[in-house]
């Protein structure tokens, strides 16, 4: 797949987000929104997999996880990384996510963690209607917004909490939590990074 521009920097910087991410431990990650996730075993779509911190998480507490990554050397050293048998990888991307959609498949969870601020307003109405789609009637879907200083080389927008509740509401995703706290990491606390979560449920 052609390098989007919403990926912008991250094949550059691969090397340097695997000991930065794989040092954070997942569980601490998702505790704020630990009450919202599915019990095993969930069928789960992790757009913007990354270094694979996340799904092979979820593998290993018995889910199922369909691991979608644009980057070329973040898919290949994830799954070499995390080799669980749970993980199916995929290269793809938001917001067209069609390899995904050409699968057939439906979710119980998706996670879109520190994706959706990389995305155009327009990218963001055509991935968020896709995004729905690929959910299962009373799926969830759990995304995470980060706000604060744009780091050098990346694609980045500030957007709301409220803005995504209102593009995830026609739809028929319904808002179960939304929250804005600063981040866990030093570093970026020290830089005023905040980050929003949110979930929401799919009519069923």
């Amino acid at each position: 797949m052609a390098s989007h521009r919403s990926t912008a920097g991250y094949a550059e910087e691969a090397p340097d987000l695997f000991v930065r991410y794989e040092a954070r431990d997942a569980a601490a990650i998702h505790a704020p929104w630990a009450e919202f996730l599915p019990k095993p075993p969930a069928r789960i779509l992790d757009i913007g997999a990354g270094t694979g911190r996340d799904a092979a998480w979820f593998a290993r507490t018995g889910h199922s996880v369909l691991a979608v990554e644009p980057v070329d050397a973040l898919r290949t050293g994830a799954a070499k990384l995390h080799p669980e048998p749970g993980i199916i990888w995929l290269d793809d991307a938001l917001p067209d996510l069609t390899a995904t959609r050409a699968r057939g498949e439906t979710f119980d969870m998706i996670l879109m963690h520190a994706v959706w601020m990389h995305l155009t307003e327009k990218e963001r109405a055509a991935g968020m209607a896709n995004v729905a789609s690929l959910l299962k009637p009373g799926g969830r879907l759990f995304t995470s917004q980060r706000h604060g200083p744009i780091p050098e080389g990346r694609r980045m927008f500030d957007i709301s909490g409220e803005e995504t509740i209102a593009l995830a509401a026609p739809l028929g995703l319904a808002n179960l939590y939304c929250e804005r706290t600063g981040s866990i990491q030093a570093e970026n606390m020290a830089r005023g990074i905040e980050w929003t979560k949110l979930v929401f449920e799919k009519a069923s």
